[in-house]
């Protein structure tokens, strides 16, 4: 107990560790918001291709002196418009087409991170330092959660109806296409302002493993965007104190706990757990 209250203490004393707090927090509901969306659209490799893909957008606005977002924003979309033409202008399956994308991307990332000599930037790109995150990194992430919650709720119809049955949407008029890049676009934003928290190799866990842990518990789509909000919330609350406690890498720290979320769910939730099938058959 004594961990906590020095926790609780060093959190109402520091600047930044409140500023890291509320950050981490906010990209653990962002995450989770939009990880149901790519859960549920089977397009788990498409969030790794895109926090991969953002790496050079991250290089080229380093060296040119601009916000990190836009650069990093030109990139990711960039790559889903790519993906997407080379998966339907040859017999290439996408997950290959996502291949061969994101690892040219991640390559060229690390290429043009090397010129601009910024090695410890990049140590913190890759894992993420969340104590590092300052007041214009807070906003930034705030407003990107307000374009997340605007966005879904504006079009949360849409969203709902492509991502379960495309082939409907499509005879009931709905420009699919359209509605896939606007996804991918805020895939791309809250995967940027994830950077600085989780880093990049974590960013895909985060928007996955919340919203992974949510479904388990729901087959509504409203109550499991609010479930992987919620489970993404606590893994960054969690990791944080386990992460300042410990002085660990905060992003290790948060997905590791996001992590143990999902394998409590799998045991335990009710119709999809582990237990919960193992006493229906006994009692069958």
């Amino acid at each position: 107990m004594t961990s906590i209250s020095q926790f609780i203490s060093a959190l109402s004393q520091y600047n930044f560790l409140q500023t890291a707090l509320i950050t981490a927090i906010l990209v653990g509901v962002m995450s989770g918001i939009i990880g149901s969306f790519i859960i549920l659209r089977g397009m788990s490799l498409m969030g790794d291709a895109i926090s991969h893909a953002v790496l050079p957008g991250v290089a080229v606005a380093y060296m040119l002196g601009i916000n990190l977002l836009f650069g990093a924003s030109v990139f990711g979309i960039l790559a889903a418009m790519l993906i997407g033409y080379v998966a339907s202008h040859s017999k290439l399956k996408n997950d290959t087409a996502i291949g061969i994308v994101f690892s040219a991307f991640y390559a060229l990332g690390f290429i043009l991170i090397s010129l601009a000599e910024s090695a410890s930037n990049l140590h913190h790109i890759l894992f993420g330092n969340v104590l590092a995150v300052s007041d214009a990194d807070l906003i930034t992430t705030t407003c990107v959660l307000i374009v997340v919650i605007l966005f879904i709720v504006l079009f949360y119809k849409e969203l709902l109806i492509t991502s379960f049955d495309t082939t409907f949407a499509q005879t009931y008029g709905l420009k699919t296409q359209a509605i896939h890049y606007a996804l991918m676009l805020m895939l791309t934003l809250v995967t940027v302002s994830s950077l600085q928290t989780v880093g990049i190799i974590l960013v895909v866990a985060m928007l996955i493993t919340p919203a992974a842990t949510a479904f388990l518990w729901t087959d509504k789509l409203h109550v499991m965007l609010i479930y992987s909000g919620v489970f993404g919330a606590v893994a960054a609350l969690v990791g944080l104190f386990i992460s300042y406690t410990f002085n660990l890498a905060s992003g290790p720290a948060i997905v590791l706990v996001a992590a143990i979320l999902f394998g409590f769910s799998f045991l335990v939730s009710p119709k999809q757990g582990i237990l919960f099938k193992v006493n229906l058959s006994n009692h069958h």
